[in-house]
């Protein structure tokens, strides 16, 4: 399975097996855009769901700057916006270009992660390799003017875009299969595998342009990381984040 489908399939499953949480009447659903779409998986489910709306053969893919204003004129009735945080500088902007770009009463969804990784027995901590590494990719990621811990932040930045019947909850995600409830066990095995497959490219580019590290130093940090995280040694969870609000039908004053 490509690892952006399986980070699809994890964030599915965290949000209750559902493909988004914003409460859309299917009726009124016609035009729907996913932003940073991946592989499009996301996308071409919703357009077996939506079969009236414009996500194959209803389904299109576009290339577009999303932090510059928005070409054509026809608005959504549905924007999603799924695991962005690495890769948007300016959020208040992409709300706004969504907020404006919504039809009135349509609905805005995003979900994104909290990277900083906790435990709740006290066995994850700040000598961990792992903690070392996540210092050092959220150092990187800093130096190039983008946040990849956007979750926190998504709940403020939508209500300050005046959207109005804002939700926003939080899910859980292990760091491996250690929880003993199978759910959790499940999510967090899948959490596992991406991390330990996305490791080299979350990692190998930052660290050499940002902070000037040689790929001999990356390849032993990196093997040190996934030592560490196929021996469970300790229970790491991060938070996913998932909000959402509709854009009234009256024009905002």
């Amino acid at each position: 399975m490509d690892r952006l489908d399986l980070a699809h399939a994890m964030m599915v499953k965290a949000m209750g097996s559902v493909l988004f949480r914003a409460p859309l009447q299917k009726e009124k659903v016609q035009r729907i855009l996913d932003i940073g779409t991946g592989t499009g998986i996301w996308t071409v489910e919703m357009g077996d769901i939506f079969e009236n709306a414009e996500a194959p053969p209803n389904v299109k893919f576009e290339i577009d700057d999303i932090e510059e204003p928005w070409v054509g004129h026809k608005k959504y009735d549905f924007i999603f916006c799924r695991y962005m945080g690495a890769s948007i500088k300016d959020w208040p902007k992409l709300m706004k270009n969504i907020y404006d770009n919504l039809a009135p009463g349509g609905w805005a969804e995003f979900q994104d992660v909290n990277t900083s990784f906790y435990s709740q027995d006290g066995t994850y901590s700040e000598e961990t390799a792992t903690s070392k590494w996540m210092t050092a990719f959220m150092e990187a990621c800093s130096a190039t003017g983008r946040d990849p811990s956007v979750g926190p932040k998504l709940e403020g930045w939508v209500r300050d875009a005046q959207f109005r019947n804002v939700v926003a909850d939080r899910v859980r995600a292990p760091l491996g299969p250690w929880p003993k409830d199978p759910w959790y066990s499940d999510l967090g095995m899948m959490n596992l595998i991406l991390t330990l497959n996305g490791l080299e490219a979350l990692s190998l580019k930052l660290f050499s342009e940002m902070l000037g590290k040689s790929q001999a130093e990356i390849t032993v940090q990196l093997a040190n990381v996934r030592k560490e995280l196929k021996t469970t040694s300790f229970h790491a969870m991060f938070d996913i984040h998932v909000v959402y609000g509709q854009k009234p039908v009256e024009p905002r004053q």
